[in-house]
């Protein structure tokens, strides 16, 4: 049995593919760090942080839920952070442990019971690819943003479901592109619900940085995260309705069945929140970031996600692997993130860069 392990680590280490958590000291301080998701800036804001800690005087709420959320004693910090998003989106909100916890448990729980088909675009998140493939329903993938592809399908096998749950996200992880919203809403059927992962939006693009399907009706559920451009941990689902928001308390198992996030986090994500409405100037900063990278990249309409495809891994490696020389922390993305032939740098923007700093990557890049 143990010779099986070994030998997978070994292939992995031959292919380029072995991954490691990073030692506290194999990274400079002083990196110019490409590859984290705080996209404004705010985990890295020590004022905002301060000013955070001020505000809670002698009254520090639990660093520890000690429960599930059906099973904690006390709700207030979590209530008052699902009615803060309660206002701002005008529909039900559930909080979740992370991003990963909030797909897996609504895609698997949306899709349980009578017959239901899922239709995913095929870049989605892994998570949500886990939670297809825990909901034991079938399921086809369209082609990457190819609303066409996704007609097709429906037309052809959505009659012969009760239900049918469309995914996709709004802005993607490993591409940094933008999906079709308006278009792939156009074609929803009448026994469809449209899913949108907000994760890589959340905070940066929509009104007041709610997210590109914030204001869309047709969008059923909606997914944000509070553990890239909020800063905090966590993550929350937008339903249409309180009986959506029921069912999945009722059969979304990550929810039931995890410890709930601390209420210290819970009340930290209130506090930024809050103030991301007005937080326009981080998004101009980050904006300008991104036209100064696509520039240096060669992509156009570049968003704070940006790729840089090296075909291998073993290139991806060796190339992180220069940058960092020079100053800049940008890991390599490989198989299986993303398939055989793609790996990639993928560059990661904040909005506690700027401009300047990132100008030298032009050299180091076409060298």
């Amino acid at each position: 049995m143990s010779n099986y392990y070994s030998e997978v680590l070994e292939s992995l280490e031959r292919e380029g593919n072995l991954r490691t958590i990073p030692a506290d000291t194999s990274l400079k301080s002083d990196l110019i760090d490409l590859s984290g998701n705080d996209y404004l800036g705010i985990a890295a804001d020590k004022a905002l942080k301060a000013e955070f800690f001020n505000s809670l005087g002698g009254d520090m709420p639990a660093l520890s839920a000690s429960a599930s959320r059906l099973l904690a004693a006390d709700q207030r910090e979590f209530t008052a952070l699902e009615s803060l998003l309660r206002d701002l989106y005008g529909r039900p909100a559930l909080l979740f442990n992370s991003g990963y916890h909030a797909n897996t448990g609504c895609v698997s729980a949306l899709a349980k019971g009578g017959r239901t088909l899922i239709v995913a675009d095929r870049l989605v998140h892994a998570s949500i690819i886990d939670g297809m493939k825990l909901a034991g329903t079938p399921f086809e993938r369209f082609r990457h943003n190819d609303t066409q592809h996704l007609r097709r399908i429906l037309d052809k096998r959505a009659a012969d479901f009760d239900r049918v749950l469309i995914v996709c996200e709004s802005i993607y992880s490993m591409d940094g592109d933008i999906a079709p919203l308006e278009e792939i809403a156009a074609c929803k059927t009448p026994n469809s619900l449209l899913y949108v992962d907000e994760a890589h939006a959340f905070g940066v693009m929509g009104p007041g940085g709610l997210g590109l399907s914030a204001r869309m009706p047709e969008a059923d559920i909606l997914i944000g995260t509070l553990g890239k451009a909020a800063g905090s941990m966590g993550a929350f689902a937008i339903v249409r309705d309180e009986s959506l928001r029921s069912y999945l308390i009722n059969i979304a198992r990550p929810l039931i069945f995890s410890t709930a996030i601390p209420p210290l986090n819970c009340v930290w994500s209130r506090f930024v929140i809050e103030r991301i409405a007005s937080m326009n100037d981080r998004r101009a900063r980050l904006s300008e970031l991104c036209a100064t990278l696509g520039s240096i990249l060669g992509i156009e309409n570049a968003t704070h996600i940006q790729p840089l495809i090296t075909g291998s891994s073993v290139r991806a490696t060796e190339l992180s692997a220069r940058l960092r020389d020079h100053g800049f922390k940008v890991l390599p993305i490989r198989t299986p993130t993303v398939p055989p032939g793609t790996e990639r740098l993928r560059f990661s923007l904040s909005a506690d860069l700027t401009p300047s700093q990132l100008l030298p990557l032009g050299n180091l890049l076409s060298d």
